[in-house]
């Protein structure tokens, strides 16, 4: 089917855009076409639960070795404001609670479950119930059910839904900006959502526009996914408050900041939050887990990943146990090719590179990208040569290198005197340096020295308030 356009419904945005971007090739026909099929975990194979998959506190174990754990029981909970519980995706016997391999990098404490016999009856994710209502549900029983549920932005962000949400009298909310465009190359599992289970995503929005008070909602999807556009638009016939904007595909198209942009016009400041332009900004994946988590008070134990690239045997979408270790989900693909050469969390844009395959599937991973050597570009850095490229194709109109130079030479203050935390880190500079210069590299460890030097500020600034008051 054609693209839907502005001619054939009043729902359906003409094609919103934002300044530079860049267009890599999508390699996205790995897996556009494949279903979603459910990943098996065996009886006797381990998850591991890490109780820290959301930015904010850390969670802390609400379980012990040995005990008993059932499908969607709590067995991690923190009190604080910025978190979101953790459950146990399988009916199972804790083995251990202990600081294990994470995505991140470092050792979390999770809890480790080994999987027992008898699982619960499969869940249906696709198809709503049919005594849904969503006049039935009100802020507070959205709110609850959402933050009960562990829902957490499933884009990759993973901020608490709950907390999003919340309906602030001194941040009045117009608009829910939902992102369906999905413009990592290789990645798909947002697109099969859609393509698969519209009415689940719609109604997640509907819940969503309650819980914090907006007057509508809107569904961006690219333009490169026409069976998702005409699922989605089918599925918003009917709803008056939600329209769907069909955006051009360009990356970083999904960025909140350049969607918010294109598509409402809006501009969020540095440091700032959407709130601060009346809008709030959710993935069509936490979209769908917070429809089930308000129908059905079902928790956040799976979710949808992509498993791809040509290091992949069998590369597929998967419904995927949260929990579930990287080697477990790639040996159902077939395993890795010989010619694979590097694994990634995520997509090649934004994706962190793991050294092993021993670290678990997180609410915020939807993808799995095994490069093999064709793949990937293995040039060694040369000297800049002054193109602007970078410059020319930052969607913030940031110099890259600039304050890439900065950061090697340890100097911060320049760095952030060139805004080094406007960064969104999409990599589309070091993606066009034809130095090969690793400006992505340089710009996380900026930012990563600036958290360190506010950290170490902190205790300075308490000193010195201390002595100012004796």
């Amino acid at each position: 089917m054609a693209v839907l356009t502005t001619e054939n419904s009043e729902k359906v945005s003409r094609r919103y855009t934002f300044r530079r971007g860049i267009h890599p090739s999508e390699h996205k026909n790995l897996t556009e076409s494949v279903p979603i099929t459910r990943a098996v975990l065996k009886a006797g194979s381990v998850v591991v639960v890490p109780m820290l998959q959301h930015i904010g506190a850390m969670c802390k174990p609400t379980v012990e070795v040995k005990q008993e754990v059932t499908t969607g029981q709590i067995v991690g909970n923190s009190e604080a404001f910025v978190s979101a519980p953790v459950h146990s995706p399988v009916n199972g016997v804790v083995k251990e609670i202990s600081p294990q391999p994470h995505p991140s990098g470092r050792k979390v404490i999770s809890a480790v479950i080994t999987v027992g016999e008898e699982q619960p009856t499969e869940q249906e994710w696709r198809k709503l119930p049919g005594s849904y209502d969503p006049d039935k549900y009100d802020h507070e029983t959205i709110i609850k059910s959402i933050r009960e549920a562990g829902v957490v932005g499933m884009g990759g962000a993973a901020f608490p839904t709950a907390m999003k949400l919340t309906w602030n009298p001194k941040r009045p909310v117009h608009s829910v900006l939902v992102n369906g465009c999905e413009c990592e190359p290789y990645l798909t599992s947002d697109h099969r959502l859609m393509t698969e289970s519209p009415a689940t995503i719609v109604a997640g929005v509907q819940l969503a526009i309650k819980a914090c008070g907006a007057k509508r909602g809107i569904i961006a999807i690219e333009d490169n996914k026409p069976d998702a556009i005409e699922k989605i638009h089918a599925a918003i016939e009917d709803i008056d408050n939600i329209q769907l904007a069909i955006c051009q595909t360009k990356y970083p198209q999904g960025s909140e900041r350049q969607l918010i942009k294109a598509v409402l016009g809006r501009v969020v400041p540095t440091g700032g939050l959407p709130r601060e332009v009346r809008v709030v900004v959710i993935n069509v994946a936490t979209a769908a887990a917070i429809t089930w988590a308000c129908l059905e008070g079902r928790p956040v134990t799976e979710r949808i990943v992509t498993v791809t690239g040509q290091g992949i045997k069998e590369p597929g979408n998967f419904l995927v146990s949260v929990g579930m270790l990287l080697s477990d989900l790639i040996e159902q693909c077939g395993g890795l090719t010989d010619t694979v050469e590097k694994v990634l969390l995520g997509g090649p844009m934004m994706g962190l590179a793991t050294p092993h395959l021993n670290v678990p599937i997180l609410k915020g991973t939807s993808g799995i990208t095994a490069l093999s050597r064709n793949e990937t570009n293995l040039a060694e850095e040369t000297a800049c040569i002054r193109c602007s490229r970078c410059v020319d194709h930052c969607p913030l109109g940031l110099v890259p290198t600039q304050i890439a130079h900065a950061i090697k030479a340890r100097s911060l203050d320049v760095a952030l005197k060139y805004d080094l935390l406007a960064c969104i880190e999409c990599g589309s500079c070091a993606y066009v340096c034809p130095a090969r210069i690793p400006l992505l590299q340089y710009l996380r460890a900026g930012k990563a020295m600036a958290r360190i030097a506010k950290e170490q500020e902190k205790p300075r600034q308490t000193e010195a308030g201390s002595k100012s008051r004796e």
